[in-house]
């Protein structure tokens, strides 16, 4: 694998998102031989621990965040600081990669089944801070049967898996998940109908799921705790995408704005345009204020928009920003501190105020590049982990590293693949 312009380790583990008990258990906890207590009260001495799987555990300085790349027969483990390839597992088909929602794990969508993957680093919580492990990765036997799987949502320490073809919902403890053992169900439900659908569990524990058939989608429902419908709304045709914002209020796209889920209110944030179609969406914790796609042209086979959507949830409201540039939907993410990110078919990544709706800086990454005609095709993938943007380029199959407190490109590798989906672990 070329390289180029490489970064000093320390100053990504130093930005990296240390994960304070959100963490999957290691495969085996490290034994204490011998070490020495340090003034924290814990033996800090043991550096390496073999699972009972047999791959080796090493104790690491700090997180290492893991990168997930999907290539025409397979996916790519890349260690997200050095962009080292730590294993390619050969895989037929087309590929979709997710995370599994504990830092560690990823699911991949393998033909009828959502196949778990482990990327081989963690962290753990040890009173007021955490430990680090990495081992190596390891695609497991755990799997859940699935016709046509599709999203996976990971929000409130739970996962949730959708299977298009039946509209089965299977909910997931994430903290649970280890290489060889079973997958941790905690309750299955399903739509009335089967579609291509998504659906979130909330800190209640109550469950939000679109409804539609085969042919059509039209809005959301809402599920108490023990499964009885609270509310719901059929004012969303077309819905699809989902995603969470500050305040735990949850937004759905559809072809006419957007749907705010605030407690058991949906309120409708209407397009500015007859047809308004918002199918992708990128949250933040730190901001009431969702980023969204935003197509206006119901004719269109393939639709290259310029503007994107801002739906302030606080106010049901969407402002719409023209970049002048397209975009799809691999290109939307949200920076660390909720800052709205896009990459643009120019190849710049542009930083987006999202109260403000303009755009604070421009970070050139990529060549200029155009959307291929199918879905399923290669093109430049934008992923968040911590302060840094990572940014893969198929023309050239390099990935880039961006320093989004510096906005600026900082390292880049040449991968022996042609990258497609971009995923990634906290580690």
């Amino acid at each position: 694998m070329r390289r180029t312009r490489r970064l000093a380790p320390l100053a990504l583990l130093t930005s990296a998102v240390v994960l304070l008990g959100a963490c999957a258990a290691p495969t085996a906890t490290p034994e204490v031989t011998g070490g020495t207590t340090t003034q924290d009260g814990h033996d800090h001495d043991n550096e390496e621990a073999a699972p009972a799987d047999g791959r080796p555990t090493e104790e690491a300085a700090g997180p290492s965040p893991r990168l997930a790349v999907t290539y025409d027969g397979g996916v790519l483990i890349v260690d997200a600081l050095s962009l080292e390839v730590l294993a390619d597992f050969p895989a037929e088909g087309f590929i979709r990669v997710n995370p599994a929602g504990d830092g560690r794990h990823l699911f991949l969508t393998l033909g009828e089944e959502f196949r778990l993957l482990d990327t081989g680093a963690f962290s753990e919580a040890h009173g007021d801070h955490s430990h680090s492990y990495t081992t190596d990765p390891l695609l497991t036997d755990v799997a859940i049967a699935a016709d046509h799987p599709g999203h996976v949502v990971t929000h409130a320490d739970r996962t949730v898996l959708f299977a298009d073809g039946t509209g089965e919902i299977t909910v997931l403890d994430p903290h649970e998940l280890a290489a060889g053992a079973q997958a941790p169900v905690l309750a299955t439900t399903s739509t009335p109908q089967a579609h291509h659908g998504v659906a979130v569990v909330r800190t209640d524990d109550s469950l939000l799921h679109t409804i539609g058939d085969s042919q059509a989608r039209s809005g959301v429902v809402l599920l108490d705790a023990e499964g009885d419908e609270v509310a719901r709304a059929e004012t969303c045709p077309g819905v699809h995408g989902e995603t969470v914002a500050a305040e735990e209020t949850v937004v759905f796209g559809c072809e006419n704005g957007a749907l705010v889920v605030t407690g058991s209110e949906f309120t409708h944030a209407a397009a500015p345009d007859a047809y308004g179609r918002i199918g992708n969406l990128a949250g933040s914790d730190a901001s009431p204020v969702v980023l969204g796609d935003y197509k206006s042209d119901p004719d269109a086979d393939l639709e290259r928009p310029t503007r994107v959507s801002l739906i302030d949830t606080r106010t049901a409201e969407i402002r719409l920003v023209d970049l002048g540039v397209s975009y799809t939907f691999r290109s939307l993410a949200r920076g660390p501190g909720g800052e709205a990110l896009v990459l643009g078919t120019d190849g710049t990544l542009r930083v987006i105020d999202p109260e403000a709706g303009t755009v604070t800086s421009e970070i050139p990454v990529t060549g200029s590049w155009t959307e291929p005609e199918q879905w399923q095709d290669p093109r430049p993938t934008l992923r968040v982990e911590g302060s840094f943007a990572y940014v893969t380029e198929p023309a050239t199959s390099t990935v880039f590293v961006v320093d989004l407190q510096g906005a600026a490109v900082i390292d880049s590798a040449v991968l022996p693949v042609v990258p497609n989906e971009l995923s990634s672990v906290t580690g």
